[in-house]
This record gives structure tokens, sequence and C-alpha cells, in this order.
């Protein structure tokens, strides 16, 4: 066995417990080891289990293939086989709270890709480029869950990902108003166009809850600790709409912001591009080595060409220009579900990892 992190995958075989598979494969730091899933999943081997359902572009690796999915019920066999977890169980909100703190409970650190702790006070919501002071909060966390390890950490909504990092670039402008539209890839639902063949040639203007999480949630990421909680940020004020697309993967967003400060458009597209955080400094195996590009055609940025780059974990930003009602506008892409979801949960635990939060046990 190497001296890689022994790693579990909770809900490891929905769409992104198998986003979280393929981009563990050969991971220099961690190892899936152990995978858990629903009480019908469990007994079977992965590939068992996952049968037809592997929704990935790339094979299942093999080194999971033969590995016997465990209940995820079953909180202390699991944990008593890893080191940490990511989580991606499907479940209500309250069972996921529940689930999580309890595998916290056992000492087990949980990365979660799950939105149902991201309001949790002394829970870090963190995009490692833009927040990592946030991980501090979890010293206070443990005290309320009684642990010396164990914690749960959980990253933002894919769909912020494409705007939250350009405004936190643009942060010494003062952004005060924003109006954001997201058109959103159908991954973002866990599907394919085979399982809703409906989405093809067509667009829903309503996501359940995305809109409120579009608006509220990059506050939570631009707040600060205070007695032990994280307190949000009151501006800038962001309205959004959320409407799915017929996309597979990559969410674009148009967005229109106003400003305090007033920036020319050269200041504005430098700060873009010379923005990093720790996981550049620090060199994290999955951090972008340019987290933000500007793109100067007129036509991009476009999924077809633009979501994977940097490996599907940097944002491309394009067509920025003034406006006649608001200062600027323009269009910002991502990855929904590698820097939107599994991705940007695995950089995260590199962050803990780095930051001596997660080691082995």
């Amino acid at each position: 066995m190497s001296e890689k992190l022994k790693v579990g995958i909770l809900g490891g075989t929905g769409m992104v417990g198998q986003r979280f598979i393929s981009l563990l494969e050969n991971h220099p730091w961690f190892e899936v080891t152990t995978i858990a899933a629903s009480p019908r999943s469990a007994g079977k081997t992965y590939e068992e289990a996952v049968g037809g359902r592997w929704k990935m572009d790339t094979p299942m690796p093999e080194a999971v293939k033969n590995i016997v999915v465990m209940n995820v019920n079953e909180v202390e066999k699991v944990a008593s086989e890893v080191d940490f977890v990511f989580s991606a169980v499907d479940m209500t909100k309250e069972e996921i709270k529940k689930i999580e703190e309890d595998y916290a409970k056992t000492e087990t650190p949980v990365v979660s890709n799950n939105s149902a702790h991201r309001w949790t006070p002394d829970v870090p919501m963190v995009v490692p480029e833009i927040n990592p002071e946030h991980m501090k909060v979890i010293e206070f966390q443990k005290k309320r869950l009684g642990t010396k390890r164990g914690f749960v950490a959980v990253k933002p909504n894919c769909s912020i990902q494409s705007y939250a990092p350009v405004l936190t670039a643009w942060k010494e402008f003062e952004p005060y108003e924003v109006v954001a539209t997201t058109y959103q890839a159908i991954s973002g639902a866990g599907k394919t166009f085979k399982d809703w063949p409906e989405m093809e040639g067509n667009i829903i203007p309503y996501i359940g809850g995305e809109e409120e999480k579009s608006e509220k949630e990059p506050l939570r990421i631009w707040g600060e600790i205070k007695d032990g909680v994280i307190v949000p940020a009151e501006s800038p004020v962001i309205t959004c709409q959320c409407i799915r697309v017929p996309v597979l993967n990559g969410h674009t967003a148009a967005v229109f912001v106003k400003f305090r400060k007033k920036p020319t458009k050269e200041q504005l597209i430098e700060k873009l591009v010379s923005f990093k955080g720790v996981p550049q400094e620090l060199e994290l195996p999955s951090a972008p080595k340019q987290f933000i590009r500007y793109l100067e055609e007129d036509n991009r940025p476009q999924v077809t060409l633009d979501v994977n780059y940097e490996n599907g974990m940097g944002i491309n930003v394009g067509r920025l220009r003034e406006d006649t009602v608001y200062d600027w506008k323009f269009v910002g892409l991502s990855h929904n579900t590698v820097r939107g979801a599994a991705g940007g949960a695995v950089l995260c635990a590199e962050l803990l990892k780095a930051q001596g939060y997660i080691t082995k046990k």
C-alpha cells in the first residue's frame, strides 16, 4: 500500500461520485480504497453496482472495478477503512446533514459536494483561490462536534464558479450591484441526454433552489469569521436567473456589474489574468496554473472549445464591454462537474491536507 491517504467516496455510484472516481485516478496524494452507496448497491463490485450507468467520457478506472461497495449507512464500518471521505450522497438535506456529521464524529474528515451544510455557521464553504482562510472555522466546529480530527467542509454551488471568482478579482474596484443569468448544463442535474431526452433542443427557465444559492452563496464566500462562525458579506447585491440549457457540461453566465470605483477595461483584464491564490502558490496537484483566462475573440468563451480549460479547473471570461445601464458586462464559463463539483472538492481536500487538517489516521 502506498503512502497515499486512503479515501472513501460516499455516494460513489451517482454522477458526481463517478466524477470523483475518475478525477482521483492516479492522484499523487489520494487513493480511492473504499466506495459506499445505498443498501441496494452494497455487496456488489463497483462495476456491477454502476452497471450501464457509467456517465464519464473516460472509461471506469481499472483500480476501482472490483472494489466491493459498502453500505453508506454503516458509518463506523466505512470510516474505519479510510483517512477521509468525499461526500456525494443523494438523500434529503436533513439526512445528509446527519450522516456527514456522523462520519465527522468518527474522527473522519468529510469534504462534501452537497449543499446541506453550506449554511451551517461553523462549516467552511470554500473556493480555495478565494477564501482559504475560512478553513480556520474548523477548530470551532470540532469543539461543537466533540472531535479531534473529524469535521465537515463543503464547496459552493456549481453555478457561481463562472462569476464569483471574477468579482473577487475585481474586489478593489468595489462591485456593488450584479445581475447574472446562468445557462446551466444538464449534468448539473446528474443527467445525460440519454437520461433526459426532452432536454434536446429545449430550455427550461427554472432550476429548483438555484437562484437563491446563486445570489447568496458568493456573499458567504466573501464573509469573515467572527466569534467562531462565518458571517456573510453584505455586498455586492446579486440578483440571478438560472436556466437549464441543452448542454452536457459547462455553466455559462451573462453578468452585468456596477462599480463604486471606475476601472478601465485594461485594468479589469489585468486583474483577471494576474489573479491567483493559495492553490497556485502551493502548486496543489489539481490547481490550474492560470485560474482565470481572458479570451479576446467576440465569440468566446464557448462550451465546446473552452469548458475543459486547465482540465476543467480554470475559469473562462470573454466579451467584457461597457454597458449602457450597468458599468461593465461579461460572459463567464466554468466546468460544472469538475471545478463546480468534484474537482472543486478535490482541490479543497488538497488545501486541507496542505493546511494540516487532513492527515493519515
